[in-house]
């Protein structure tokens, strides 16, 4: 293997000591970052260590807990295994576990789906298993077409892998329709009669423009599918999940290969993803020769201490501790809360950090209302973005304190009987801290209530809504194509909007308008067009050409309008739809076009500005890759006073346009979450355009209590020092 691999498993074995012993740090990615540094064929090479297979686990959730479970299944069948257990999953992972490594049976090794090009090919894996697919980290990793790229190009140059992956997610089947690979599908082959989340994350098809729809859903976009337009749709399944039962103790399943006998599952954790979750496991570790004896004892004893899915007891209180890192995973979490009686304390910490994604505009796809449908709950938010956490929480109806972190909350729920369970939900950085002052907690016993000082009262989390008065007409609020254009949370505006009206028991009525609906904008005061991944933003700019003279009109009558980044766009002259510069709708006069360096060149900050339409900053975080520029007669929607952010194009440094009562921005977040201001006078003006059209008298907003909105506010504005 030559002296470059010699160099480099010295050097590792070295940087693996040091961190160890010297600076008491695990060793999880250095030593292979090093490795891969001297010698780039470094996993190729120890792959050599690995006898009989590899099975390396990829998918947005879940995917730390089915690697860690199929190396379970492998052990306990009497086989060795080199996993890289602790999720350091870059190629810098898979090295390091490979160069702590001693020869054995199988590699089971967690892959993240971007890096899956990098250590496939060396790794000539036995069997990829692929779990599922959702947005996550849009400032990272962007759309789903990239990430699925990444793993087809992965797949190519390991032919010899066989992919074994979900076929009830439709992003999945995309990867398997476009590799040569031997593929086995599986799904589940029945309707569980689930509740659905408002944001599911395939609503087109990939294969073509049009629509999915569904015989029956499961959650986000897991299904059983097909296109209304084209031949795509689940495929056959080669193990069929059934009988399934889901409860707040456990879950039961069979799966039913296509060729044998069914195999009866049972599993400790509750939710329909683990089903999945466990329905890969068995199948993978079938695949590399344990018997379903081992699997349902491995499933059984299978108790994680990394903080996923992590029991543990704090003072007599049962504790659950898991990760969410994205809205189907947060909202598959919620679940876990909401099912099943008894009164619940929840904490929700959210970090912001390189890992997790700097953009946490995704904090408003989660249904996070489903939790005001209890009375018995006490809500906490943490992290370092733990005001942002609260202010969507207040808009989900739910009362929500600031908490330090995990020991801050066990303080505050102390005086509540131990029979109220926690649960403790945080995001991948915020992760390890948390789990740190839980096991201290836990390890404490009984003791830790000694410890407990400035005990706070816990607050109830529902927030009472006043009646609507009934002697007012709703103001009409038309969020167009919500399926379609609702991309870094900001559907969240129509929310505020909505929110900010019924605090003060005004009427509103909100009409969501879907893909081929149409609206008489001359009954509407208030117009939102959000923005949407490329294919969808080009099958909602057909609706929107085809109701071009009717925006005109609506705009010019005065009619109150806010556009987010691509629906921002579509009102000038030129904007972008993919690739391409196409016409715009005309309605202002402002063009948008590409950078230099096409699409890859994208703007992506948080974002302060200074705006005539409120006294405090404007926040919000940018992330495009168009460049805009004003006409005559146009004028921002404000000025970027942060030291980081761009606004509009590289050179103004202003962010948006303002056109009559038109307000467009790049700002997403959802831009109204943290500025009130702006989402008063917006609904002042559509107020007055309401009294005009119903020739009435302009209702008047009375004061609301916004501390929450300006403390998140004020957070971000310190950070980027801004006054």
């Amino acid at each position: 293997m030559g002296f470059r691999y010699s160099c480099a498993c010295a050097v590792g074995a070295v940087a693996t000591w040091g961190l160890k012993n010297v600076f008491h740090r695990t060793a999880g990615n250095f030593p292979g970052k090093v490795g891969l540094m001297i010698d780039p064929q470094l996993i190729r090479h120890l792959r050599s260590r690995i006898r009989k297979g590899c099975i390396v686990v990829v998918g947005t959730n879940g995917k730390t807990t089915v690697n860690n479970m199929i190396a379970d299944c492998i052990e306990n069948a009497d086989g060795s295994v080199v996993c890289n257990r602790e999720g350091a999953n870059l190629d810098s992972g898979v090295a390091t576990a490979l160069l702590h490594s001693d020869v054995v049976d199988w590699g089971v090794i967690e892959s993240d789906e971007l890096w899956l090009a990098h250590s496939l090919p060396q790794l000539k894996a036995s069997y990829v298993v692929l779990l599922n697919l959702f947005r996550d980290q849009l400032d990272r990793c962007g759309e789903i077409d990239r990430v699925q790229d990444a793993i087809v190009g992965a797949l190519k140059n390991s032919p010899e892998t066989m992919l074994i992956y979900n076929a009830d997610d439709p992003q999945c089947c995309v990867v398997a329709n476009k590799v040569q690979n031997e593929t086995l599908a599986f799904g589940i082959n029945e309707d569980l009669h689930l509740p659905q989340n408002t944001v599911s994350d395939a609503q087109m098809c990939q294969e073509c423009e049009g629509m999915l729809a569904y015989e029956y859903r499961q959650y986000g976009q897991l299904g059983n599918f097909r296109c209304t337009q084209c031949d795509f749709k689940r495929p056959p399944l080669d193990f069929a999940l059934s009988n399934v039962t889901i409860g707040e103790e456990g879950t039961t399943f069979t799966i039913t290969p296509e060729a044998g006998e069914p195999w009866a599952l049972s599993t400790p954790f509750g939710g329909a993803y683990m089903v999945y979750n466990v329905a890969a496991v068995a199948i993978a570790a079938q695949l590399a020769g344990c018997s379903l004896p081992v699997v349902q004892s491995t499933v059984n004893r299978f108790s994680p201490a990394n903080g996923r899915l992590q029991s543990l007891t704090v003072g007599g209180r049962q504790v659950l501790l898991n990760l969410a890192k994205n809205p189907t995973g947060f909202n598959q979490n919620l679940k876990l809360v909401t099912q099943g009686e008894g009164p619940r304390a929840v904490a929700f910490f959210i970090n912001d950090q390189e890992a997790d994604g700097h953009d946490i505009s995704w904090l408003w796809d989660i249904d996070f209302e489903e939790l005001a449908a209890r009375d018995d709950l006490v809500v906490f938010a943490g992290g370092q973005r733990a005001n942002d956490m609260q202010v969507r929480l207040k808009y989900a109806g739910i009362n929500a304190q600031v908490v330090t972190g995990a020991r801050d909350m066990f303080v505050r729920i102390s005086n509540l009987p131990v029979e109220v369970k926690a649960y403790l939900i945080a995001n991948y950085t915020a992760l390890p801290a948390v789990k740190r002052e839980t096991e201290d907690l836990a390890a404490q016993g009984e003791r830790y209530a000694l410890h407990l000082v400035d005990q706070a009262e816990c607050v109830q989390a529902k927030i009472d809504m006043p009646q609507p008065d009934s002697e007012l007409q709703p103001l009409v609020i038309a969020h167009l194509f919500p399926d379609l254009l609702n991309l870094y949370g900001d559907g969240g505006n129509v929310t505020v909007l909505q929110r900010r009206m019924q605090w003060r028991g005004l009427p509103v009525e909100v009409r969501r308008v879907q893909h081929g609906e149409s609206v008489d904008l001359s009954q509407v005061d208030l117009v939102f067009l959000g923005g949407g991944p490329d294919r969808e933003q080009r099958l909602a700019s057909q609706d929107l050409v085809a109701m071009a003279d009717q925006l005109k009109a609506f705009v010019e009558s005065d009619g109150v309008l806010l556009a987010i980044c691509g629906g921002y766009q579509i009102l000038g002259s030129t904007w972008l739809l993919g690739e391409e510069d196409v016409p715009g709708l005309g309605i202002i006069d402002l063009r948008t076009g590409r950078a230099e360096g096409g699409s890859g060149n994208r703007l992506i900050e948080n974002i302060v500005l200074h705006s005539d339409l409120a006294k405090t900053p404007v926040v919000g975080y940018e992330n495009h890759a168009g460049r805009t520029y004003l006409g005559a007669g146009v004028k921002p929607f404000g000025s970027v006073v942060s030291s980081v952010g761009h606004g509009n194009n590289d050179t103004d440094k202003a962010d948006g346009a303002r056109y009559k009562n038109v307000v467009g921005t790049y700002l997403h977040g959802p831009l109204l979450g943290k500025n009130p201001e702006v989402a008063d006078a917006l609904l002042r003006l559509a107020l007055t355009r309401q009294a005009a059209r119903l020739g009435t008298q302009a209702t008047q907003l009375p004061a609301l209590d916004d501390s929450v909105e300006l403390a998140a506010n004020r957070v971000m504005c310190t950070r980027l020092h801004v006054e």
